[in-house]
């Protein structure tokens, strides 16, 4: 079995976990290969035995044959493995290096587990949907969908932004607010989940709109069918504003409309048969934590 691995930089604390990972799959006679940057800082800090493995630099090296994807990291780093994988409909999982880890959900003590499960087919795949982002000037180039959201932020200038928002075509709102959130139902956990939004489960085919502190208490998020196509274009008294696709960013014109829609291809994720959505929430979000459910 090849398995792919991604990853970023890290602090010493998370060394033994790195080879930790590279030890096992040896075991397994796992055929290896590494993202290119992350092999570089491997084997410059000495882990395990990476100089064996294979490399793959982008999109277009990724190995065509392989099973899995291990995201080495947080969530941050499994969303970079979006722009990796794209529509080859590589599974993920997420080795939770990082704080959080909602999206990567494996635990660092859980490693060997996780992965013999892998190698003894007890899991599934847990589709996810990703929104699309179009502008005239291809903004973000090939690279324009996201798993979490797209959101509109205010610009430099720190000047509340007016967003003119349409749904198929007819006038939605116009929200004065520093930003709007578009959502799917992955991100309904994230940044959409802090300004207030609700939890969307995965499948449910919506996305959320969620506006960031809006200059107005009647304001609410809403969610839409998937299927819908969203609009939005922006005023303020500045210039420019900045557009976000997951952890990506790109600054722009005023003027510039945008719309969105779902993307035509998903992910998967590997969800370990002992893992359930539910049970993440309760567990890394503290979702209905209660003292008398005790």
């Amino acid at each position: 079995m090849r398995i792919a691995i991604y990853g970023r930089q890290f602090g010493e604390h998370s060394f033994p976990y790195i080879q930790e990972v590279l030890q096992i799959l040896e075991k397994y006679d796992a055929e290896v290969s590494i993202y290119e940057p992350f092999r570089n800082f491997i084997l410059e800090q000495q882990i395990g035995e990476a100089a064996r493995t294979g490399v793959f630099s982008s999109h277009e090296d990724l190995p065509r044959d392989a099973s899995f994807l291990l995201s080495l990291g947080g969530d941050g780093t499994l969303l970079d493995t979006v722009t990796l994988i794209r529509d080859s409909g590589l599974p993920v999982l997420g080795i939770n290096l990082g704080r959080l880890g909602f999206l990567a959900s494996i635990n660092k003590i859980d490693i060997e587990k996780a992965i013999e499960s892998l190698f003894q087919g007890e899991f599934t795949f847990d589709e996810r949907s990703l929104l699309q982002l179009r502008t005239d000037d291809q903004l973000f180039g090939g690279l324009n969908y996201a798993l979490n959201e797209m959101t509109i932020y205010r610009g430099e200038d720190a000047s509340m932004i007016i967003i003119h928002s349409y749904l198929n075509g007819e006038f939605l709102n116009s929200y004065w607010a520093d930003g709007l959130i578009v959502a799917t139902p992955t991100g309904s956990t994230a940044y959409s989940l802090s300004c207030g939004g609700p939890i969307i489960l995965p499948g449910s085919n919506n996305f959320l709109i969620t506006p960031i502190c809006p200059h107005n208490l009647s304001v609410r998020p809403v969610v839409v069918n998937d299927m819908s196509e969203l609009s939005f274009e922006v005023d303020s008294r500045g210039c420019r504003f900045q557009v976000f696709m997951d952890s990506r960013k790109e600054t722009v014109d005023i003027g510039t409309r945008l719309s969105i829609r779902k993307e035509r291809f998903s992910i998967n994720l590997v969800r370990l048969n002992n893992e359930s959505y539910f049970g993440t929430l309760r567990n890394k979000l503290m979702w209905g934590l209660d003292t008398r459910n005790y």
